[in-house]
Formats: structure tokens, C-alpha cells, sequence
């Protein structure tokens, strides 16, 4: 007759259950950090508005494979002839990602302020406000700590002193590092 000893029967099943759980987290691998920075063109007032150019910036933290925090920043110019004029956009939010090897998908809802200026020589005049973005995009990961933000592409709002400002596009690219 055989004698099982309970101890190593435990600990063996304990060592197999780690390596399932190992195994099975290893499979759903994802960057707990991304940081983005890129190029941004905005579209402010639709089609009779005017274009700018600028950066985005943002930082995102993965809770898990799908779902993640937002925050974003974005910094846009143009010249109106003497007049400079600049925006800003400071925002925080969800963000939901699909990956599928190495391509990510991901939609966000945004919201924070933001500040907008214009200036000519040493007068200058600014408002702040609320801003909101809703939108997403595409990340192609070209090595496991880099990735290439194919196209980012929101919705934007701004309200400030009773006015609102609905017809703003905000489109980016650039690199994406993986944490």
C-alpha cells in the first residue's frame, strides 16, 4: 500500500495553481503606464472656423487590460497676422482599450479646463473655462516598450462665461512609450 503524504500532495498542488495563475497572467500582458506625445492639429468653430497646430501630451495608467486613466494636455498656436493667439486643454478621464496583438484601440471620455489667450506686443487678453473631449484612436506597437499612435482623433468642447463652443476637432499622432 501506497501512503499519500498530505504536505507534499499541498504543496504540489499549491506550485501547480501559482504556474496556472502565472501562465494566465502572463497571457494578458499589458503596460500598466503609457505615455503619449505627439503632434495635434485642432479645428476650432467648424467649418467656418480657423486651424491650429500644436502638441499632446498625455499619461495613462492601465487598472487592467481594458480599462485605464486618462490625463491629457495640449498646448495649440496661430498668428493672426501681429495677433498671437494660444490654447491649452488640461484634462482627466476613463479610457477603454481593445488590444489585439500589436494593435490597440481605445476610446476616452475627457474632461478638466482649459485656457485660451491672444496677445498683440505687451497687451494681452485670455479666458478659462471647461473643456471635454470624447474620442480615440489606434496604437501600433512597433517593439514591446514603443508604439506609434497611428491617428487620435476628438470631439471637443468648451464653454466659458455662458458661451459654448461645440464644433472643435482635435486630431494627433505621434509616439507612444509602454511601461
Amino acid at each position: 500500500m501506497m501512503r499519500i503524504d498530505l504536505s507534499k500532495l499541498a504543496c504540489a498542488a499549491a506550485a501547480l495553481s501559482l504556474a496556472a495563475l502565472n501562465a494566465a497572467a502572463a497571457s494578458q500582458e499589458y503596460p500598466k503606464a503609457e505615455l503619449f506625445g505627439g503632434y495635434q492639429y485642432t479645428r476650432i468653430g467648424g467649418v467656418d472656423g480657423t486651424n491650429i497646430n500644436g502638441w499632446n501630451g498625455a499619461i495613462n495608467g492601465n487598472v487592467n487590460r481594458w480599462f485605464g486613466v486618462t490625463a491629457d494636455l495640449s498646448g495649440a498656436y496661430k498668428d493672426f497676422g501681429p495677433i498671437g493667439a494660444r490654447a491649452y486643454t488640461y484634462t482627466l478621464g476613463p479610457t477603454f482599450s481593445h488590444r489585439s496583438g500589436r494593435v490597440t484601440a481605445f476610446a476616452h471620455v475627457l474632461a478638466g479646463g482649459f485656457y485660451a489667450s491672444a496677445g498683440f506686443r505687451s497687451l494681452s487678453l485670455g479666458t478659462s473655462g471647461l473643456a471635454m473631449m470624447t474620442g480615440g484612436g489606434v496604437d501600433a506597437r512597433v517593439t514591446p516598450h514603443l508604439a506609434v499612435r497611428a491617428l487620435q482623433a476628438d470631439w471637443l468642447l468648451w464653454r466659458t462665461m455662458g458661451f459654448t463652443e461645440r464644433k472643435n476637432a482635435r486630431i494627433s499622432t505621434g509616439l507612444v512609450f509602454l511601461f
